[in-house]
Formats: structure tokens, sequence, C-alpha cells
């Protein structure tokens, strides 16, 4: 299975793994899966870490690529394509992150792992 991680389930599956549904810490653990993680993520955590929102992930973000590479996730980059599609989807969901990684799970026709049920508008797949 290819799936893609929401930012809270790479937070989450890094710092506190108990967070995750017991059906999220499977899919993670299964090392026949391949678990992507939107460049998006990156910039979220990195926002968050600067106002002060997320002061327990000051270590994940400094050196992100390093725990990505360690938890064996791959590091998707945004494309003109996501990101116009992003733009375009319908629904009143604002989260300019969220928009970028449901438009990269419905781009690549791969599930989220999330529990945000927000993304479900998107006509996304969902595991949580």
């Amino acid at each position: 299975m290819v799936a893609l991680l929401d930012t809270h389930a790479i937070l989450w599956a890094t710092l506190t793994p108990k967070e995750l549904s017991p059906k999220a810490r499977k899919v993670i653990a299964d090392e026949a899966n391949t678990l992507l993680v939107s460049s998006m993520s990156a910039w979220e955590i990195s926002n968050k870490v600067r106002i002060g929102k997320l002061p327990e992930a000051e270590g994940l973000e400094r050196s992100f690529l390093e725990f990505m590479a360690a938890a064996g996730y791959t590091v998707l980059p945004l494309s003109v394509d996501v990101a116009l599609r992003a733009g375009r989807l319908l629904g009143d969901h604002r989260d300019p992150f969220d928009r970028m990684i449901a438009a990269q799970a419905l781009a690549l026709d791969i599930p989220v792992l999330s529990i945000d049920p927000k993304l479900d508008a998107f006509g996304i797949r969902r595991i949580w």
C-alpha cells in the first residue's frame, strides 16, 4: 500500500505514537507499505514551531529530512499541477495545508492517513 501521511500523523508517529489509531499504527509499522510525506507538512510544522504552537516539534523541524529518512518516509515535492488542483478543490475547507495534502492524494490516487474527517469533503480515501 502507498499512503500519504497528514501532518498530525507525522507528528504523532514521531513524537507521541500512542495518539495514532491502531489502524494507523499498523499501516505505519508495515515495512511493505510506502509512506509519503508532503513537503507542505514541512512548511506547516515550521510555521507552527515559529509561532509557538508546536514547541515540542522544534527538533523535528530542525532535522525534518533526517527524521523522515530515519522513519523510511518519502518526501513529496509540490508541483504546480498539484498546487492548482488544491486551489480548485471545491468546498469550504480553507486550510491550505489540508487542501494541498488532499490534492496530492487525489493526484496520486492514494489514501491519506488522517484523523481529520474534514478531508472527506474533497473525495479522498482516508485511513484512520
